[in-house]
């Protein structure tokens, strides 16, 4: 039966048009709303003007502008697309994350919500126009203080944070004088605002510094490089690429969660005017295994042409049942997803894919192939589990559910794609890989590995999603090879969430047998993880790296829905692995009477965790805590703690190249900042080794054809890039040395802090720069003297052996009337050796816990378990954490331990996250005598346990 014409316009963010889909009994049924909604401009705004347009005229920075608006065209768009100031950003499309704010007539508004014919007669001023001619005399004290402070990371929504508060300071200056605001009437100023890297605090800090007249000065101190470029909104991401004649993509998807492709015509649509290619996706007899599955791509000269081109691809899906969740994938009648096992699987979601048997839609179990005594383990296990009594202090075992997370970084999965004459590719990527994303492209399409050159100059977040070649790369590739011209396809938010990576609901049991001496002696740990249309779980193997034990059981097993395919995000296996582990070990030390520091202590050997302990001790937060479940009204307050683990992972195959001469030092690598500072790692670790200004170094990254990079994953890029800048810089000055003696015939020279030392006196490195050839040296990392878990590096990557440890504490205040679980306080130690960037560092550590808050508290991405629809679109439904959900966070280093390792110090990304979401569960049993078993913390389930008197 054949779908029929688009008809009826139904509103749900805008105008979507119904379609219609075959069901399984053959008749007619209504195909999901949802199809169409993953198919809008972002922002609801065109790009073209029609011929209901209107002309506007209005002041934009001090600018008389006049540009046509349709009446559906959005501020933000005329902004970007007619004016240029790609500042503003559009992330949410919606009005819900407030990256796209400008002032209008002096007050801040969204411009995604606004319609651009609403500007005509205003003045509207965007982050560019704060920023004057960009000079740090130019600059507004809250761009100053934004980058003094280090209030931003990937800086994708600095420019709406740095206008709004900007907009706040001047009127609270002419209002309160220098009085500094509360941390209360911050966050209430910033409340339509998101930050998805977490860098709250130090905005809190920003502001407050602005408002007290610290930054009026002329002059910008930052320890981030690109911190000038992102305040005045001059950093160019991939949603703001626009080559000459590129034309607009757009994809069609499913509507269904599973069924089978009878028909995909796309003869209609490519007579659509204005519609320049369209491709297919998927071919008829395919299954759909998800809502939102890729089917078609469609380019043309602008967005409302590309609508109307998906509009008129003819689709007919014959509708099976989906399966929904972990319980349906599991019961014995339920439909099998992939009946031809790994082969049909999509990618690995967390951990590269072992051999397993399958089970329907399980797979597994998967065990760690470097442990020994499982069996015995398992029985040892299965017989305390027999004879132990349910409260026993000697035997544990305990089930959590944990949901899905999506990454929802706020600039979304977006690309750029253009072939060249000579048949050379050219492709900008929101990717954390542009060496890797070069590589997947070459061998998908057969090209040389130097035809293939891969940008990303800024990416406004990753988090795991955004690694390798993703399917709106694809699309673009095809699309642009199809018509001959450069492509860009940017996914809005829902599609985003729907399609664009999560971390997997999971189902962890955590098992903890304690012999007669006190000791650990056995630990089981099984994880289900709900992978979508992917395989890959990797919860039970981060349980191996905490608590040595004789006996260890530890399995993962897969379970596959009609669901987009799950990914790595921050510290895959983590959260689940870590609040499984962490929140048992807390109750078996409340069982046997043993406070759950020193319990740790006993068990854990890890030294930088052992470092930790005794700081954590001495803590007033921990140490003044009191007793449980102490408090008798309406609000509660607890404390609670948590450790945590990660692994040392290296790229040995990065380089960093220096090019030195008269018009400065160039460091170059085929890298990619994705927030996390490391831009600034490589010009600190270069500035450390010449004594000069970390600024006097320019460094180049996002281009796959510089020296070989590491991915931005894993917490790996700082353990690679840095030791390998300080070897070129090494080898810089033994080659400037050289050439001092013998080019400038200085006689006998030594090198000594900034500069050569020579007979007639001194010279800095960038006096003699100016006077001998250009200098080009590579650097690389050397061997870790440290060891390894494996021998031998895998897909370039490898593991060392001494890994590091963090230690959580987390203060919560329960609010018993309303359910709502607050965090009102948080320390965290980290053990990773030296710190590169110390404010970096700390901020994104900051971040982490933060983003760890929101998967506690509030992140949950939802289906509609009848029909597996995605019901949370948007960032409206789909909660994140906010500046007013950012309690004041305490971070402490401890560098000792890696000497060993060169530069001294490894990655923290992933361990500073991995166990927020235990201290905070453990915080609130500790404040309520409930201990939590599922997550997230939303106050039905804190209710309906405090009623029935968990």
């Amino acid at each position: 039966m054949r779908e029929s014409k688009p008809s009826d316009k139904l509103t749900r963010r805008g105008f979507l048009r119904g379609s219609l889909v075959v069901g399984a009994s053959a008749a007619v049924v209504p195909q999901a709303v949802a199809d169409d909604a993953l198919q809008g401009t972002v922002g609801g705004a065109t790009d073209a003007p029609r011929q209901d347009a209107v002309a506007v005229a209005c002041t934009v920075n001090g600018v008389q502008q006049r540009f046509s608006a349709g009446p559906d065209d959005s501020a933000v768009a005329a902004l970007r697309q007619r004016l240029g100031l790609t500042g503003a950003k559009i992330g949410c499309g919606h009005g819900a994350c407030g990256a796209c704010t400008v002032l209008v007539d002096g007050r801040p508004q969204v411009s995604c919500l606004l319609p651009a014919m609403a500007l005509n007669g205003r003045t509207v001023q965007t982050v560019e126009g704060l920023s004057g001619d960009g000079s740090s005399a130019a600059l507004h004290a809250v761009q100053r203080a934004f980058a003094g402070e280090d209030a931003l990371q990937c800086g994708y929504c600095t420019p709406g944070f740095v206008v709004e508060a900007a907009a706040f300071v001047d009127r609270w200056r002419v209002d309160k004088g220098r009085l500094r605001p509360s941390r209360d009437e911050i966050a209430a100023a910033l409340s339509g605002h998101i930050c998805r890297c977490g860098a709250y605090e130090n905005i809190y800090a920003t502001v407050a510094a602005a408002c007290e007249g610290r930054y009026d000065r002329p002059g910008v101190d930052a320890q981030r490089v690109d911190a000038l470029a992102k305040i005045t909104g001059q950093a160019r991401y991939t949603v703001d690429v626009q080559l000459k004649g590129q034309l607009v993509g757009r994809m069609r998807r499913a509507g269904v969660s599973h069924g089978v492709l009878r028909k995909l015509d796309l003869s209609a649509a490519r007579r659509v005017a204005g519609v320049k290619a369209v491709v297919p996706l998927a071919k008829e007899g395919d299954k759909v295994r998800y809502a939102g599955q890729e089917l078609a791509a469609v380019a043309a000269i602008d967005a409302a042409s590309a609508q109307a081109g998906l509009d008129a691809i003819l689709v007919e899906i014959e509708a099976l049942k989906p399966v929904v969740g972990m319980m349906q994938a599991r019961r014995a009648d339920a439909p099998v997803i992939f009946p031809e096992g790994d082969e049909g699987a999509g990618a690995a979601a967390e951990m590269p894919v072992l051999k397993a048997g399958w089970n329907g839609n399980v797979r597994g179990p998967v065990s760690s192939a470097l442990l020994s005594r499982t069996k015995a383990a398992g029985k040892l296990l299965d017989q305390r589990s027999a004879t132990e009594a349910p409260d026993s202090p000697s035997y544990l075992s305990v089930t959590s559910t944990l949901q899905s997370q999506a990454h929802s970084s706020l600039e979304p999965h977006c690309a750029v794609a253009r072939w060249k004459p000579d048949g050379d590719l050219e492709v900008w990527a929101s990717t954390q890989s542009v060496r890797w994303l070069a590589e997947d492209i070459a061998e998908r399409f057969k090209l040389k590995h130097d035809a293939v050159t891969v940008y990303a100059d800024h990416v406004g977040g990753g988090f795991g999603a955004k690694v390798g070649l993703q399917i709106e790369g694809l699309a673009a590739i095809l699309l642009a090879r199809e018509c001959g011209a450069p492509v860009g396809l940017v996914l809005d938010r829902a599609e985003d969430i729907e399609t664009g990576g999560c971390r997997p609901a999971q189902e962890v049991t955590v098992s903890l047998a304690v012999d007669p001496t006190g000791a650990l002696e056995a630990l089981g740990v099984d994880a289900f993880a709900d992978t979508g249309v992917s395989i890959g779980g990797n919860v039970g193997l981060l349980a191996r790296i905490m608590y040595p034990t004789p006996y260890k059981r530890l399995r993962d097993w897969d379970v596959t829905t009609n669901s987009g395919a799950a990914r790595p995000f921050r510290g895959p296996g983590g959260p689940p692995a870590f609040f499984g582990l962490e929140t048992a070990i807390d109750e078996l030390a409340i069982r046997r009477g043993v406070d759950p520091i020193k319990l740790r202590r006993r068990w854990d050997p890890n030294p930088s965790r052992q470092r930790l302990y005794r700081w954590a001790e001495g803590l007033p937060l921990w140490r003044d805590r009191g007793e449980p479940n102490r408090d008798t009204g309406r609000f509660r307050t607890g404390v609670g703690l948590a450790s945590a683990g990660w692994f040392v992972f290296q790229e040995p195959g990065t380089r960093v190249q220096l090019d030195a001469g008269r018009d400065g030092i160039v460091a170059t690598c085929a890298c990619q900042d994705i927030g996390t500072g490391s831009r600034s790692v490589v010009a600190h670790a270069i500035a450390s080794v010449l004594d000069i200004s970390p600024h006097a170094v320019e460094v180049r990254f996002g281009n796959s054809q510089a020296v070989p990079g590491p991915m931005s994953a894993g917490s790996r890029t700082t353990a690679s890039v840095g030791p390998a800048a300080e070897d070129a810089a090494r080898q810089l000055i033994e080659e400037l040395t050289e050439a001092g003696a013998d080019t400038l015939g200085l006689g006998l020279v030594s090198a000594e802090k900034g500069g050569l030392r020579h007979a007639q006196g001194f010279l800095t490195w960038q006096e003699l720069l100016a006077q001998v050839p250009r200098v080009t040296v590579v650097g690389r990392r050397r061997k870790d003297q440290g060891g390894y878990f494996l021998p031998f590096p895998v897909a370039d990557l490898t593991i060392g052996k001494v890994l590091p440890g963090a230690v959580n504490i987390a203060q919560v205040r329960v609010d018993t009337l309303l359910g709502r679980v607050e965090v009102t306080q948080y320390a965290i130690g980290v053990g990773v050796g030296r710190i590169y960037t110390p404010r970096l560092a700390e901020n994104q550590v900051q971040g982490g816990v933060l983003q760890g808050i929101g998967y506690t508290l509030y992140e949950e991405r939802r289906q509609d378990p009848g029909n597996g629809r995605l019901l949370t679109t948007g960032l409206e439904d789909y909660k994140m954490a906010g500046i007013g959900d950012c309690p004041p966070i305490d971070v402490f280093f401890d560098q000792e331990g890696f000497d060993h390792v060169p530069g001294g110090g490894v990655g923290l990304g992933e361990l500073c996250t991995v166990g927020t979401s235990a201290a905070i569960a453990n915080a609130v049993a500790h404040a309520t005598g409930w201990r939590p078993r599922d997550l997230p913390l939303r106050p039905d389930r804190v209710l309906a346990a405090l009623e029935a008197g968990a």
